[in-house]
């Protein structure tokens, strides 16, 4: 994923758009319901929880590293 396309994908996020992808091999989920905003590893439902789509792109993270710093591994 290019800077960009990271940058559409938080947009997106923030209209209501949920998407898949994968990292490393593995799937992961970004949602949304009326109790927040969600990032969940597909094959353990591993999930963080967040108020707005914002605070999922500055604090979610995978392997420890925050998806700001991964995005150019991240396929969708």
């Amino acid at each position: 994923m290019t800077w960009n396309e990271f940058i559409d994908l938080q947009e997106r996020v923030g209209w209501g758009e949920e998407f898949s992808f994968d990292y490393k091999g593995e799937e992961y989920w970004i949602s949304q319901n009326t109790d927040g905003y969600f990032l969940t590893r597909s094959k353990d439902s591993m999930t963080q929880e967040f108020d707005t789509s914002e605070a999922l792109f500055v604090k979610g993270k995978i392997n420890g590293k925050y998806l700001s710093e991964i995005y150019s591994d991240i396929e969708w």
